[in-house]
């Protein structure tokens, strides 16, 4: 069990889908992970729904704002980084390079965010929290466990983030692989905060944009994958051994990307 009281700023502690179809969203990940969910309205006539795990909130769901959709932006898992203020966040972003998209904007009781662009790109949610720690359990099944960002230049994109929340970014040996680095932060789980690879040459920068990516926990990523298939999700990329288990990269049926992971997790 990984239940969690808080965050440490600088520690990814929530993800978010924005979709066109949430009640077809939430038919796909109760199954995949074993969801329950609550729908709460929001202001606009809107509604927000938290994904749970053993009453735990662990991720939400939201119906993809027109804006977005208009403007060619697909269905996606958004991830969130804990900060002590939102305002300082945005505002020391803007000064290394960065772009504040939105905000900073209080949500409600929740919280106080902001969407922030790294200066490659890829966009994330600085979160201060109130009411809304963020994930209530992670690194267990059906839960968060891991956030990837993929970058066409990360130099750039490791040094934003070093100055802006005090990571430690470092290469790996990836017995000839791939380049990849390790994000380490002290508030979080055993050091570990995530990782960085680049974009492949022939996806940036034409292609697929710098990003962020979730990755779940799932009992079995074979499994899984058989179950996503099932209920009309894709294999974007098929099962990868590394040393600590085993990933793989899905979309769900409206096209959102995620990763599932089997392996060691930290407590």
């Amino acid at each position: 069990m990984a239940k969690r009281s808080g965050y440490a700023p600088g520690v990814f502690s929530w993800s978010e889908l924005a979709t066109p179809d949430p009640a077809d969203a939430k038919r796909f990940y109760g199954e995949l992970f074993g969801w329950e969910f609550q729908d709460d309205p929001i202001p606009g006539d809107g509604v927000y729904t938290m994904a749970r795990v053993a009453g735990d909130d662990v991720a939400g769901i939201m119906q993809q704002p027109e804006q977005q959709r208009t403007a060619g932006v697909p269905p996606n898992w958004f991830c969130y980084i804990t900060v002590g203020t939102a305002d300082e966040a945005a505002s020391r972003a803007a000064a290394l390079g960065g772009a504040v998209h939105a905000g900073p904007f209080d949500v409600m009781d929740s919280g106080r965010m902001a969407v922030i662009a790294d200066p490659t790109g890829a966009m994330f949610g600085a979160w201060e929290p109130r009411a809304h720690l963020g994930s209530g359990r992670v690194n267990e099944p059906g839960t968060l466990t891991w956030n990837e960002l993929a970058t066409g230049d990360v130099p750039a994109a490791t040094r934003f983030y070093q100055d802006l929340f005090g990571w430690t970014v470092t290469e790996i040996d990836t017995g000839g692989g791939p380049r990849y680095w390790t994000i380490a932060h002290d508030g979080a789980a055993a050091g570990r905060n995530g990782g960085v690879r680049e974009l492949p040459p022939e996806q940036a920068p034409g292609g697929v944009p710098p990003h962020w990516l979730p990755y779940f926990a799932v009992e079995s990523v074979a499994a899984s994958q058989t179950t996503a298939g099932r209920l009309g999700g894709q294999t974007l990329v098929p099962p990868i051994q590394v040393p600590s288990g085993t990933f793989a990269v899905l979309s769900d049926p409206q096209g959102a990307a995620l990763a599932i992971y089997e392996g060691e997790f930290d407590g």
